[in-house]
């Protein structure tokens, strides 16, 4: 299928690894000049897009460079995907609501919800100027709250909640917004043994690879494996394209079964 997405420009966040790499590169296979924001520039990010920048988005400020350097440097922007998000494993804690620090609550909301509010406020000019798209990425978190880390599924469902208002509001101008809502992933966030899914692991036990394993049938994956980054992108590039032109609005699932109702 042809996305129509040929020539246009896109700024995808979190873009170094896992995701947002994989968001990077199939646009730019189709045809879109990608700049991708990370706060550390890969080498497979650098040959993903035609600017990286090195940026931390739940900083203030930080943002607004991005989409700075991507007018400058493209001229505009089309498509907008707000991919960074989840956390630094190291900082999170995976105790309960009484446990968890203020900090926690508002890096976790600074990273997964404000980036995206930072990052929208400063494209969406260049955004109704070119009848554009944003895709938020936000977690299946946000309809099944986990037991933790806390503050993580409230910054996602925000997100969505969110990304519903630009759609009413911005949709009749010609800027469409819809969130993706993934199921666990086959990135590093699980399948490093030192992130966050090694130390979900390391709390119950287990072994990281016993932990795998296990995993697509203790949440209940009904194809019994994780998501993969592939498959997000390509479900976000959809979105992005003018194919999608009657699509927004909308959170869309891709979960591999696992969210049970509708």
């Amino acid at each position: 299928m042809d996305l129509r997405l040929s020539g246009r420009t896109a700024v995808v966040t979190g873009a170094s690894r896992g995701i947002g790499l994989a968001i990077a590169e199939l646009l730019t296979r189709e045809g879109v000049q990608v700049v991708g924001a990370a706060r550390t520039i890969t080498p497979e990010l650098k040959a993903a897009s035609v600017e990286a920048v090195a940026a931390d988005l739940s900083v203030p400020g930080e943002a607004t460079r991005v989409i700075d350097a991507a007018i400058a440097r493209c001229g505009g922007v089309d498509i907008l995907v707000n991919n960074v998000g989840a956390g630094d494993p190291d900082r999170l804690a995976l105790g309960g609501f009484l446990e968890t620090t203020d900090d926690q609550w508002q890096d976790l909301f600074n990273l997964n919800l404000y980036s995206a509010v930072w990052a929208c406020r400063a494209a969406l000019p260049s955004l109704l100027d070119r009848k554009g798209a944003i895709v938020n990425v936000s977690s299946i978190n946000a309809r099944l709250p986990s037991t933790g880390p806390v503050g993580y599924s409230e910054a996602k469902a925000a997100l969505v909640a969110f990304s519903k208002r630009l759609s009413e509001e911005f949709g009749s101008q010609g800027v469409r917004v819809n969130s993706v809502s993934p199921g666990p992933t086959g990135t590093g966030l699980w399948r490093d043994p030192h992130g966050f899914g090694g130390k979900v692991a390391a709390s119950f036990g287990a072994s990281h690879a016993d932990f795998l394993a296990a995993l697509p049938e203790s949440f209940g994956i009904t194809t019994g494996r994780l998501v993969e980054p592939d498959e997000v992108a390509a479900l976000i590039a959809f979105l992005a394209s003018p194919v999608a032109a009657s699509v927004l609005g909308v959170d869309a699932v891709i979960d591999g079964g696992l969210t049970k109702s509708t």
